[in-house]
């Protein structure tokens, strides 16, 4: 594994115990960090939040969350011990979102067909 991807499941797993237990804002008790991605010059972060709420709640914690950013980038370099500690960058993740739509999705196209089995051409190996 590269060096920025052990950074990277490093600190995923350290802000995800300092988002979860140390910061007491309320706004951010139903965020997950579901990935980190770090620049290959480890001087930035992506990291990638789960936010469960309302839009306006959702918006809301992505706010507290970047306020909060340089605490937690503070206790993060504390805890690792990293020469630099990366700037982070908290970014909603919409893959659940997504997947669930297409599960919506999927779900109706099945009852339109009235739950028949689709059938596939057989691959042929000639």
């Amino acid at each position: 594994m590269r060096r920025p991807e052990r950074v990277a499941e490093m600190l995923r797993e350290e802000i995800s115990e300092i988002v979860g237990y140390e910061l007491e804002d309320p706004r951010v008790q139903a965020v997950t960090v579901t990935d980190v991605r770090v620049s290959e010059n480890l001087r930035d972060a992506s990291v990638y939040v789960l936010v469960e709420g309302s839009e306006e709640e959702i918006l809301d914690a992505l706010a507290a969350l970047r306020h909060a950013a340089p605490y937690v980038r503070k206790q993060v370099g504390f805890s690792l011990n990293l020469r630099r500690t990366p700037e982070l960058h908290f970014i909603r993740d919409t893959v659940e979102e997504h997947g669930a739509r297409v599960d919506k999705l999927l779900e109706k196209i099945g009852q339109e067909l009235g739950n028949q089995a689709v059938e596939f051409p057989e691959e042929r190996n000639e």
